[in-house]
């Protein structure tokens, strides 16, 4: 079993920055592509940023500029930075990964969420 668990979220001023991770955890397992998404109040999941198990991103054009997703494949671990936070951006955020599963000559390839965390900007 693979667990992704987020972490970095809180409240913060327009303007203001906040770095988001997101930690694998488990046995056996590759991380392939991951992505951040996000959810405001009313409205439905948006993608953020992705980026490959090589580190090709891609991003939303609502925060390009102002977001920068990364990973550390040694940590098992994803991350995005966002800098210049608007009240819009105010949303639960989460994270997904494509995930490979070797268990013996078994493998299983799925998608897995994290919990998500709450970001608010507001002055």
């Amino acid at each position: 079993q693979v667990q992704l668990v987020e972490s970095g979220g809180g409240l913060v001023q327009p303007g203001g920055s906040l770095r988001l991770s997101c930690a694998a955890s488990g046995s056996g397992f590759t991380l392939n592509a991951m992505a951040w998404y996000r959810q405001a109040p009313g409205k439905q999941r948006e993608l953020v940023a992705t980026i490959s198990s090589t580190g090709s991103t891609n991003y939303a054009d609502s925060v390009k500029g102002r977001f920068t997703i990364s990973r550390d494949n040694t940590q098992n671990t994803m991350y995005l930075q966002m800098n210049s936070l608007k009240p819009e951006d105010t949303a639960v955020y989460y994270c997904n990964a494509d995930i490979t599963h070797r268990s013996g000559l078994v493998r299983s390839d799925f998608t897995s969420w994290g919990q998500g965390t709450q970001v608010t900007v507001s002055s």
